[in-house]
């Protein structure tokens, strides 16, 4: 497998890293293990690979994972039913098993003529056994194919990223094997220069009061989902075409915030503000 010399990330325009991640992401490359990114939905963990890629000037490969995802999928797929069709039809392509082996995401990686960025996205939605069962190719950087009894060896490592959202704990086995960072949720000051990215001639006094109103509505106690950062630039959209000003954007404490529906996306939620507006107007005419 040849090496190669690594490219540091620093962050690019359009996505705001912190210094933190931009550690986390220079770790994995120096250590050459995979990147585990964990945060709340919405917080960009997706993007990062994406703004990675960019950065490296590497292709980015993904796989995005489902419930019904096997690990065997990231490395190939033997297409028994087409090559059992083919026979029946007479096709002479039948002699050449390889004609039915569907190379997968890290086959595509471990083949690449340059080195590449890998996303393995939302990893925690597959069965508890695909981290496990990924740890061998992972490690060694090669894996065998027993229909054409091949081995395959990645010519250059790629830089794995993978995602979770936490919705199953994952093998201590698989955790060791990677570098760990946990993305927080950006504070006020990281969030406003996430916003000048994607919208740079916003008005500050319409800023500044959706801030307010969007962390006291992330503080309000009993949230089922808190809005996410993805949820927010949504919501400043809809602020900005309506031409909404400062003073008719409500906080918390008053009414339910303008076009609440781009933050809030359930109805327990939009229950429980209700009833906290409800409870502060009382409040306020004691």
């Amino acid at each position: 497998m040849t090496q190669h010399n690594q490219s540091r990330f620093t962050g690019t325009e359009r996505y705001i890293a912190t210094e933190d991640l931009k550690l986390a992401v220079n770790a994995a490359l120096a250590l050459q293990r995979p990147l585990l990114i964990k945060g709340e939905p919405g917080t960009g963990k997706t993007m990062l690979a994406e703004e990675v890629a960019a950065a490296l000037q590497r292709p980015l490969l993904q796989w995005h994972i489902k419930s019904t995802t096997k690990a065997h999928q990231g490395l190939y797929e033997y297409d028994a039913v087409s090559r059992l069709r083919d026979s029946q039809l007479g096709d002479e392509k039948v002699r050449d098993i390889g004609n039915y082996i569907v190379k997968g995401v890290l086959w595509q990686a471990f083949d690449a003529d340059e080195p590449v960025v890998v996303l393995i996205d939302e990893i925690d939605k597959a069965d508890i056994e695909f981290p496990n069962d990924l740890l061998r190719e992972l490690d060694r950087m090669e894996f065998h194919v027993y229909e054409t009894r091949q081995t395959i060896k990645a010519r250059h490592r790629p830089l794995i990223i993978i995602t979770s959202n936490n919705e199953k704990d994952l093998p201590d086995a698989f955790l060791r094997r990677c570098f760990f960072h946990y993305i927080n949720f950006p504070d006020r000051n990281t969030l406003q220069e996430i916003v000048s990215v994607h919208y740079p001639d916003i008005r500050q006094d319409v800023l500044s009061a959706a801030l307010d109103t969007f962390f006291a509505l992330r503080d309000a106690p009993g949230l089922k989902k808190k809005p996410s950062t993805s949820e927010f630039l949504d919501w400043l959209r809809l602020l900005m075409n309506e031409s909404i000003p400062a003073a008719d954007i409500n906080s918390v404490n008053g009414d339910l915030p303008l076009m609440a529906g781009a933050l809030l996306k359930n109805e327990q939620d939009l229950s429980l503000l209700e009833r906290l507006a409800a409870m502060a107007r009382v409040g306020q005419r004691r």
